[in-house]
Order: C-alpha cells, then structure tokens, then sequence
C-alpha cells in the first residue's frame, strides 16, 4: 500500500516538474527575444526610419529595447527616432542609459550635450561636451557646443540682472538670444513673456507662453497666465481653451477652477446674446449684454463690446432718443481707450461700428414717418402723405406749441414724400444714406477719408505710447 501511494506521488511530482520547465519555456519566450528577432527589429526600424515612417520604426525599437535591455546601441537608435519625431523629453533618458551603458559612447554624449544645451541646462550641457573632448580632444563640435554653453550661460545672467533692475527693454532683446541658443527653454520664455506684459504687449507674451505650456511636464502657472491674457483682449474663446488645459492637469486646481468658472459663465452669455440678436429678438440681446457687463464689469473689452452691441439691438429697434444715447456713450469710449490701449484691431473697428450706429440712430426713417411699408409703390406712398398732410396742417392746432409741433411733423411728411417718390432720392435712402442730410449734399472729395468728431483721428500723426496695464 505504502509503495503504491510512493509511485502515485512520485507521478505527480514529475508531472508538476516538467509543467514548471514548460512555463518556464513559455515566459522565456514571452520576456525574452532571440539574438535574430533583435536583429530583425532593428533592421526593420533602420529602414523605416530612412524610408521616414517614424511611428512604425519605433515600434520596432521598443521590440529590440525590450528584448535586450543591456545593449547601449538600441537605446541610442531609438532616441535617434525620439528626436526625428521632435520629442527631445523623450530622447534624453535613452540617451542617459546608453551613456551609463558605455560611458565611452561619445555620440551619445554629444547628442545628450546638445540637447540640453537647447533646453538651457548649461551646466550639464557642459560636462558632456568637456566629455567629449577629454577623450577627443580635437573634435570640433564639441568645441563650438562648449562654446555655445559659456555664452550661453552669461546671456542667461546678463538677462536676469537687467530684469532684476526693471530693464525690461534690455531683457527682451538679451533674451532673443538666450532663445535662439536655448529654443525648449521654457524659463527664458516665460521671463520673456512677463517682459512683454509689462512692456504693454501681451499678444507677444502670448507667443512665448504657447510653446512654454509644452516644454514642461506640468506648466498649469502658463496656462493660467495665457487663459487670463486673452480673457483680457476680449479672446474669451480662446481664454475658456487654455484654463480648459490647465484642468486637464489638475481639475482640482483652485486658481484655473476660479478662473474657468468665471470664463465660461461669461463666454456663454455673450454667445447667448449674440446667438438672440442672429434671431432678431433684440430686447432679450440686450438684457443678456446687460448681463455681461455685470459679470465682467472691470475688463473695458467687455463693458465696450456690451454697450456697442445694445447700440446695434437698439438701432434695429428703431429706438432713436436710447440708440443715441448709448451709441454716443461706446464712441466715448472707444476714444478714451485709445488714449490708455494699444490700437488694436477691434478698438479700430469699433470705433467706425460705433460712430456709423450712431449716425444711423440719428436718421429719419421715412417709411415709419408715412406709415408705409418699404414695399409700397408710388400711389400708396402719395395716399398716406396726403392723409397725414390734412391730419398735421399746423392750421389745424390753435396753441403755438401745438402748432410747432404740427410744423415739425409737417416738414417730416413732406420730407417723406419728397424721398419716396423720387426714384434716385429713394434709392439712396435704402442703400443707408438719406439724401436730405445736409451732410451727404457737400459732396467732401477725397473718397473714402474718415472724419473724426472735434477734428481729431486718433490713428494719425503725433508720438502716442500706449500701455496696457495688468494687477
């Protein structure tokens, strides 16, 4: 009994043994990879790379890395992938390991050098040229790299003292320099861009901080910074983007969740108010720009952009005493910005959206003066003068302050008439210009000249300095 019970565990232990030697076998082939599959991936991924299919090659190269793991050379042929794909970040710890690999490697050094010197590590970028030439001493490359990291490196320190001292002019025009050595950079960037802001040129601040928010792992600080600049030039679309990536990083962050809160409530009002005034229903336009202004009442892009539109709304409402009140208001503004604001595009636009608003306020509409529609023939047109002439005739009102305004009433009518029954006359007041405005009869010359109220154009002539100012 004893020995049978023997022979049956004896059984199971060789069975056990030779499953263990099978899984072993199976894992070997599955972590492992033989010398020719290596080979294979990484003839493979030479020619992919040269043929330019970059995302296939890598593939291959992530094979060979993985199946040998000890060779410094795949390691260096996949960062050469890495940095054909523009992803420097990537590149570097490959190079690092072949490096540690064969400290010898000088290639791989060289490459690393240079890389950091393009990402303004100077220091490091310095101890792989000095590298290079302790084992080489006459490789002029590296020469002309360590060269580049010493200048590099007091470029860096004269920027910084001139920024410490509030040389912000200076600082810009060092750190074009800096940046022409150290491109992936993004501290001598992001210094550059808060010059910029000071200087009153935040579109230039925005070109700097666009490829900053790439060049660090986590730059939530840069976003933020962006998302306020151009909720600050009115860009809320764009502003709502960036904070959106900053909450991509960290949708716990307090500053970017404060500021997207505010963003989108007020981007949504304005595409409310806009989307109501495509619909004509101009009242609820204005109640939601009415809005807006109460949600951003301290950037002047918004409270202007609110009170041009209200203007607009309320010209298409035929509301004339509101219209020129308001439309007299935003070109009050506009002037007053141009005097404190760089003239951008949209100040420029405004200004002639606003005085052309304010001119049509002050218009007479002859089609509401007769009651008619801007269909009616000619017949219809002397019917309905004819009826309110009998009606307004100043005969007909004894005070003289009825019979003054009988008279007025009475000029309209016949003013009416006289436009709406003259083909030409006609056809100019429904193009937008009212051929009894004394104005348009002086003929003026010199086609296309704007004529600035109190005689002054505020795009011409004189040495205006104009700053934006940020807390």
């Amino acid at each position: 009994m004893e020995s049978g019970r023997w022979r049956g565990l004896s059984s199971v232990l060789s069975s056990l043994s030779l499953l263990c030697v099978l899984l072993d076998l199976q894992l070997d082939g599955v972590l492992g990879a033989t010398p020719v599959e290596i080979e294979h991936h990484l003839e493979m991924g030479r020619k992919l790379l040269a043929a330019g299919q970059l995302a296939e090659a890598l593939s291959h190269y992530h094979s060979a890395v993985e199946g040998d793991s000890k060779n410094y050379l795949t390691y260096y042929k996949r960062a050469a992938v890495f940095l054909a794909m523009g992803k420097s970040k990537s590149a570097l710890p490959d190079l690092s390991q072949a490096i540690q690999l064969k400290p010898d490697f000088l290639a791989a050094r060289l490459q690393r050098g240079n890389i950091l010197l393009k990402q303004g590590s100077t220091q490091e970028a310095r101890e792989d040229f000095q590298a290079v030439l302790k084992r080489s001493p006459n490789h002029e490359e590296a020469h002309d790299q360590l060269s580049k990291a010493e200048e590099l490196e007091l470029l860096q320190e004269e920027a910084h003292e001139a920024h410490h001292r509030g040389d912000y002019i200076t600082t810009v025009q060092v750190l074009e320099k800096v940046i022409e050595l150290s491109p992936w950079d993004p501290e001598s960037r992001e210094l550059r861009a808060e010059c910029y802001i000071r200087l009153g040129d935040p579109r230039k601040a925005i070109m700097d901080l666009t490829p900053a928010t790439r060049l660090r792992a986590d730059n939530r600080a840069a976003f933020l910074k962006l998302s306020q600049l151009h909720y600050s030039l009115g860009d809320h679309h764009d502003s709502l983007n960036q904070i959106r990536e900053c909450l991509k990083l960290d949708q716990d962050d307090k500053e970017c969740f404060a500021h997207y809160k505010q963003v989108k409530k007020l981007s949504k009002q304005l595409d409310s108010a806009e989307e109501l005034i495509s619909e004509q229903r101009y009242q609820e336009a204005i109640e939601k720009y009415e809005s807006v202004m109460r949600t951003e009442p301290n950037v002047a892009f918004y409270t202007n952009k609110a009170k041009e539109r209200i203007c607009f709304c309320l010209v298409k409402m035929k509301s004339a005493e509101e219209a020129l009140d308001i439309c007299s208001s935003t070109l009050t503004d506009y002037y007053k910005m141009n005097r404190i604001f760089e003239p951008f595009h949209f100040i420029r636009e405004g200004l002639d959206r606003a005085q052309k608003l304010l001119k049509q306020s002050r218009k007479r509409d002859y089609y509401k003066i007769l009651g008619v529609s801007r269909s009616a023939n000619k017949q219809e047109v002397i019917k309905a003068y004819r009826k309110l002439a009998q009606q307004w005739h100043p005969d007909n009102f004894q005070s003289e302050a009825d019979k003054k305004e009988a008279e007025k009433k009475f000029i309209d009518i016949a003013s009416a008439k006289e436009v709406l029954t003259d083909p030409e006359m006609r056809q100019k007041f429904d193009s937008g210009e009212d051929p009894l405005d004394p104005e348009n009869q002086q003929g003026g010359g010199g086609g296309g000249s704007r004529e600035w109220p109190f005689g002054f154009n505020p795009f011409e002539g004189g040495n205006f300095h104009f700053k934006f100012h940020y807390n």
